[in-house]
């Protein structure tokens, strides 16, 4: 569905749009340790004999928040969210060491078992719509449904477009920022670039490259502009997990096997009922990758937002995650 309304209508179409769910609060937390050194955070929300729910964050190197359990009705759902390795309450923060995409599918499996969950939904938005598909390739057989927002394929070329050329033809103003911390002759690859910077032992020199990080990623991520950027890039400690985590998972092209390994194995997802969410002016993680899904995975139910980019808070993407997870809730 691509849900494109005339500008006159505009008005009318967003005094019907769905909300968040009110605020709750954890039932449930605490830390599980996996793989040394790591303990990850976990907590648990909604109802306590609800349907099962997994949310996956966003990053690599974000963190959970109190706005990702309000996605869920309450009374419907028991909701699990979690910090991944380095990341948020999760210890040690912003480490590397064993923190990979693989190592991450097993602590979603530590935490399923750790529940006594059988099979869950799993919901995720951007690097958690990365996730969320290579979990479901990988344990089908757990999941019940997904639920995907700014569907993310980690391919060299998604990375080339925000990483190297493409959205800053978009965004001049702030990709001149984003170059600023590079020397004109280490800018042919500025992944690399900046995975020297973030894993140097300079601690100032890791807090100059990861606030340029982050704020790139802040000014693209909403059509609303750069309020919009979470305040937490803000934050010298999250900045700096944030982009030492994220860049060491793009710097090793997602630990896949091969560019296009998800794409490529989509098939594993052909009986699991899921729905994607996607901004049409999304410039982070741009409606290609989530209309090449949709092809290979015909049983997803696809929801084009015309008025929104990358943020999960934007009117238009709330209403088709809520409107997505009330159904899944049905099943």
């Amino acid at each position: 569905m691509d849900r494109t309304p005339p500008s006159a209508a505009l008005a009318a179409n967003a005094s019907s749009r769905r909300g968040l769910y009110a605020e709750q609060d954890p039932f449930d937390s605490g830390w599980i340790k996996v793989g040394p050194p790591h303990e990850i955070y976990y907590e648990v929300c909604g109802n306590p004999r609800g349907k099962p729910a997994v949310v996956l964050h966003g990053g690599p190197g974000g963190a959970i928040n109190p706005t990702m359990r309000r996605f869920f009705d309450p009374r419907r759902w028991k909701t699990a969210l979690f910090d991944q390795r380095g990341c948020g309450r999760s210890r040690p923060n912003a480490s590397l060491e064993d923190n990979t995409t693989w190592s991450l599918i097993e602590d979603i499996e530590r935490l399923r078992v750790h529940l006594g969950v059988e099979k869950w939904s799993v919901f995720g938005g951007s690097w958690g719509s990365t996730l969320a598909i290579a979990y479901a390739i990988t344990h089908p057989e757990r999941v019940e449904a997904l639920v995907l927002r700014g569907i993310f394929l980690l391919t060299e070329r998604e990375l080339h477009w925000f990483y190297q050329d493409g959205a800053s033809m978009l965004f001049p103003d702030a990709w001149e920022r984003f170059l600023k911390p590079i020397p004109v002759e280490e800018r042919g690859d500025l992944i690399t670039a900046y995975h020297k910077r973030l894993t140097s032992p300079d601690r100032a020199v890791q807090v100059e490259a990861a606030s340029a990080w982050s704020q790139w990623e802040g000014d693209t991520i909403s059509i609303r502009g750069p309020e919009a950027r979470p305040p937490k890039f803000n934050e010298p400690d999250f900045a700096v997990a944030f982009a030492r985590i994220e860049c060491h998972f793009f710097q090793n092209r997602g630990f896949f096997a091969e560019d296009g390994w998800l794409l490529n194995n989509a098939g594993r997802l052909r009986d699991i009922p899921g729905w994607i969410v996607q901004g049409r002016f999304d410039v982070v993680t741009p409606l290609e990758a989530a209309w090449k899904l949709k092809t290979a995975w015909p049983r997803a139910r696809f929801d084009i937002v015309w008025d929104a980019g990358h943020a999960s808070t934007e009117p238009g993407i709330v209403d088709g995650l809520v409107r997505a997870t009330d159904a899944a809730a049905l099943l």
